[in-house]
């Protein structure tokens, strides 16, 4: 009978003293595991006061107390919410109390983050202490109790950030974690010798919905890297023998980005499972370590998901499934196929690219105490991605980005995720971001940041020598950054670069209107009336934010 609850699958590892988790040279079994979440999840039965919410902060690196502290929610009936550590002030607080957690597990490393907050009501629990180690001490032979754990159970308020306001409580109960869990694990045909390493963060859904739950499901191990490191990869893989890892953003261009070696392929790996690799990156990850990069789309509150199938076409994500459509955002009328000619080209990019909603089945679970945001997921008995999308005339489906990645160029509706892969085959760029940036008169123009090698006169040649680049989409402005800035999750922090546009320290290059070459932005010239808008009303005015739902 499959376990139909998170606290089934901790129960299941009782008894298993087969090594179950890596971490900095040390090795937990399995058994000793479950073990270590029964003895939290009895301290968090006392700790919580009555009538509360049973909800636990968890600010912590992927250290062991991270899934431990998830097996014990589990058990107890209670939910954890990932804080996300790069939060500061206001913004942090605000995050642990609007999930109302009456206890905040924490680590030294992340304790000077809390100085000075107003958190009434919160009991800290600081890892590593010996207060810490005497509250649990009591609770050493507990065992782990599933009986009383029910599929509807809270499990998860994992925090899904947004260009705008503040980050929104993704709810994941245990019986939706239990199930992505064991999907995943059929998916890639994980086997309880297999070992995954989990080097992106915890307090975000990747890591737990993607690497952590199918690990636990199958029985599996896990291996734990505290934060994500590039140069650290290989050496942690072939240390713990792990056979599947997750990665989000630009991760894996950072991994190539490391120095080749003559025994890449010498690991053990056999599939990595993420999103925005990119299909030139991860052709490059095959080459070179030899070993399979399977890209996916799912939204991160679980509304909606598109996999890859054999046969797919270059650049699409997947096949659209049963109640899969790309819609209007505005009309809600369905989008026409979008038609890609001899070049590769999207014509009717401007009326093929829509939002991409569910009217089928999904398991999103609507977000904690935030009604306004639900509304916005949820209308017209359908979910809304809010991620933009067109659909060809099989069903295939190509990602062209987040809603307020859309741009209106002269009139014309551009997606950025297009344009960024075009940009992306200019040799020498490590990574690329286009957004929109405001035009003098009307709508946006586009602008690029990339890091890398760029040489202007070769640029230009690069553009015009392309057979996909529509004739609105070659950027005006060009940025170019030692490095992207990104965010925790290692994706590319747009909204900062979109706030920044030309008045930034970096250089940025661009093409006058009318000119073919790129030369220097001076200061003057980006204060000048053919940059700067010329009044409020030019910025974004042409209905292309996604609405309010």
């Amino acid at each position: 009978m499959e376990s139909t609850t998170v606290a089934e699958l901790v129960q299941a590892r009782w008894g298993d003293h087969r090594a179950g988790l890596w971490f900095e040279g040390r090795t937990l079994t399995h058994h000793q595991v479950a073990a270590g979440a029964a003895a939290r999840a009895a301290l968090l039965a006392d700790l919580l006061p009555a009538g509360s919410e049973p909800h636990v902060g968890v600010l912590l690196d992927n250290t062991p107390e991270y899934p431990l502290w998830l097996g014990a929610a589990a058990l107890a009936r209670a939910a954890v919410a990932g804080i996300n550590p790069t939060r500061r002030g206001p913004e942090l607080a605000r995050d642990i109390l609007h999930t109302e957690c009456r206890i905040l597990v924490t680590e030294p490393a992340h304790l000077p983050l809390l100085t000075g907050l107003d958190l009434p009501g919160v009991r800290l629990l600081l890892t590593g202490s010996e207060e810490y180690d005497s509250l649990l001490a009591p609770y050493a032979d507990a065992r782990p109790d599933a009986s009383r754990a029910d599929p509807r159970d809270r499990l998860l308020l994992y925090f899904t950030s947004g260009s705008t306001g503040a980050p929104k409580a993704a709810i994941c109960t245990q019986g939706r974690l239990a199930a992505a869990g064991r999907a995943l694990a059929g998916q890639f045909d994980v086997r309880p010798g297999d070992v995954h390493y989990v080097c992106m963060p915890m307090f975000h859904g990747n890591a737990v919905i993607a690497d952590w739950a199918p690990a636990l499901a199958a029985g599996a191990g896990v291996a734990l890297r505290r934060r994500f490191s590039a140069s650290g990869f290989l050496a942690d893989v072939r240390a713990c023998r792990a056979t599947y890892f997750t990665y989000v953003g630009r991760a894996i261009q950072y991994v190539l980005a490391t120095e080749e070696r003559p025994d890449d392929r010498d690991n053990p790996l056999r599939v990595g499972f993420g999103t925005e690799a990119g299909a030139a990156d991860a052709a490059a990850f095959e080459r070179r370590f030899g070993v399979r990069l399977v890209e996916g789309y799912g939204s991160s509150e679980g509304g909606a998901a598109v996999q890859w199938s054999p046969g797919t076409p270059a650049g699409a994500v997947g096949r659209a499934a049963p109640g899969l459509v790309v819609l209007d955002p505005e009309t809600g009328a369905e989008r026409p196929p979008a038609v890609f000619d001899a070049g590769g080209r999207l014509p009717n990019g401007d009326e093929a690219i829509g939002e991409l909603v569910n009217r089928g089945p999904n398991p999103f679970e609507g977000y904690w105490r935030n009604p306004g945001a639900e509304a916005e997921r949820r209308r017209d008995g359908a979910y809304w991605t809010g991620d933009l999308f067109c659909r060809d005339a099989d069903g295939y489906l190509y990602f062209a980005g987040r809603a307020d990645d859309r741009l209106r160029v002269d009139g014309e509706n551009l997606a950025a995720a297009m344009i960024e892969n075009i940009l992306a085959r200019y040799e020498g760029i490590d990574s690329v971001a286009v957004y929109p940036v405001p035009d003098p008169v009307t709508g946006d123009q586009v602008m690029a940041a990339i890091a890398g090698t760029f040489e202007p006169a070769a640029f230009a040649r690069f553009l015009a020598a392309q057979p996909d680049l529509g004739t609105k989409m070659a950027p005006r402005f060009v940025r170019v950054l030692e490095r992207m800035p990104v965010t925790a999750t290692n994706k590319i922090h747009r909204a900062l670069l979109r706030r920044e546009g030309v008045h930034c320290t970096d250089p940025v290059w661009w093409r006058p209107p009318g000119e073919r070459a790129y030369r220097h932005l001076t200061p003057g010239e980006a204060e000048g009336p053919l940059v700067s808008p010329r009044s409020p009303s030019s910025v974004r005015r042409q209905g292309l934010e996604p609405r309010t739902r």
